[in-house]
C-alpha cells in the first residue's frame, strides 16, 4: 500500500459524471446520449455539404431522411444487437426482453457498422441509387459519431486500458472490478457500498474514497480518448480528403478504404485496452471481429474496380 501513494500525487482519479443534467439517481440528460446527438447532427451537415459538392447520388431533400432512418435503424438497432451477439449471448438468449433495457448501456460499434451497411442496402434498394455510392458517403461521417461516443465512453469512466506507469495514466474506480473477489469485498464493505457501480458513484464526491482508491488501483491507459483519435478524427479526416480529393471515385472504393482503416485502428489500440469480454483465439473480440472487417473492405474495393460505377452513371451501363 504505501509503495502506491505518490499515485495521488501523478495521476487523475476519474470523477467525471455520466450526466450532464440529473433528475433523478437513474434518469437524466446523458453525455453518452448528448455524444449520439451530436454524430448524428454533424453527420447529416457533413452529408449535405457533400451532396451539394456533387459527391452523392444522392439529392438533398433526401438527406434528412436517410440521416435519420440510418441512426434509428442502422446505428441504433445495428448497435444494440450487435452487442447482444458479441459480446452478451447468452444472457441474451435466455433473457431476449434484455434487448430492450437500453438505459442499462450496451452498444457495439462493429454491429452500428454493420446496421448502417445493411439499411444503406435497403435504403439504395427502395431508391434505385447505388448502394455503395451511398456509403461512401456514409462512411466518411460517421467517423464523427465514433469520435464522439468515445469521448462518452471516457467520461462513463468505461472501456479503460491495460496499467500503465505513463504519466498520462488515469485512475479508473470502475477498475475496481479487475482486483480479486476477497479484495473488492473488503472495499465494498469499508465505504458501505452494495456493488461496485454504487461505489463508483460515491468515488466522484467523496475525495477521502478517491485517495484510497489511488492506493489500491494502478493507472490505466485512457484508451477510449486513444479510439477517439484514431478509429473517429484522424480516420474522418482521411477519408475526407480522399472524398473531397477525388469526388468522383469508383463507388466502393472509400467504403472499402473505412472498413479496413478502422479495423487496422481498432486492432491496434486495443493492443493497450483492457478486454471487456473473454478473448477470441487469444485476441480481443474487437480485434476478433475487425479481421472479418478487413476482409469486407478488400471485398468492397475489388467490386469498385470491376463494377467501375461513378455518380451520374446509368445502371447497367458500362463506365467510360
Amino acid at each position: 500500500m504505501p509503495d502506491s501513494l505518490p499515485v495521488v500525487a501523478v495521476h487523475w482519479v476519474h470523477d467525471l459524471s455520466p450526466f450532464l443534467i440529473r433528475f433523478s439517481d437513474t434518469f437524466g440528460i446523458r453525455w453518452y446520449g448528448i455524444a449520439y446527438v451530436l454524430g448524428f447532427l454533424c453527420a447529416y451537415l457533413l452529408l449535405k455539404a457533400l451532396v451539394r459538392k456533387g459527391c452523392s447520388e444522392l439529392r438533398e431533400d433526401q438527406v434528412a431522411d436517410f440521416i435519420t432512418f440510418g441512426a434509428l435503424l442502422g446505428v441504433m438497432l445495428g448497435g444494440r444487437l450487435g452487442y447482444m451477439l458479441f459480446y452478451n449471448f447468452d444472457e441474451f438468449i435466455h433473457r431476449p426482453w434484455i434487448f430492450f433495457q437500453f438505459l442499462q448501456g450496451g452498444m457495439a460499434s462493429h454491429g452500428g457498422i454493420l446496421g448502417l451497411v445493411a439499411f444503406t442496402w435497403f435504403y439504395a434498394w427502395k431508391t434505385k441509387l447505388s448502394w455503395p455510392g451511398l456509403g461512401d458517403n456514409l462512411v466518411t461521417v460517421s467517423p464523427i459519431g465514433i469520435f464522439f461516443g468515445r469521448l462518452a465512453n471516457f467520461v462513463n469512466g468505461e472501456l479503460y486500458g491495460h496499467e500503465t506507469d505513463s504519466s498520462v495514466g488515469v485512475i479508473f474506480p470502475r477498475a475496481v472490478n479487475e482486483l480479486p473477489p476477497p479484495q473488492i469485498g473488503e472495499i465494498l464493505n469499508r465505504f458501505h457500498a452494495a456493488t461496485v457501480e454504487q461505489l463508483v458513484e460515491m468515488a466522484r464526491t467523496r475525495p477521502e474514497i478517491q485517495e484510497y482508491l489511488a492506493t489500491v488501483l494502478q493507472p490505466r491507459h485512457p484508451s477510449q480518448l486513444y479510439e477517439a483519435l484514431v478509429e473517429g478524427l484522424l480516420l474522418f479526416l482521411v477519408l475526407l480528403a480522399v472524398r473531397l480529393k477525388w469526388k468522383n471515385l469508383y463507388h466502393g472504393v472509400l467504403t472499402g478504404l473505412f472498413f479496413i482503416l478502422y479495423a487496422i485502428g481498432r486492432i491496434a489500440v486495443e493492443t493497450l485496452r483492457e478486454p471487456d469480454a473473454e478473448k477470441i483465439a487469444g485476441i480481443t473480440r474487437g480485434q476478433f471481429y475487425s479481421i472479418f472487417m478487413i476482409l469486407i473492405g478488400a471485398a468492397f474495393i475489388g467490386w469498385a474496380f470491376k463494377a467501375k460505377r461513378r455518380n451520374g452513371d446509368v445502371p447497367g451501363r458500362a463506365a467510360k
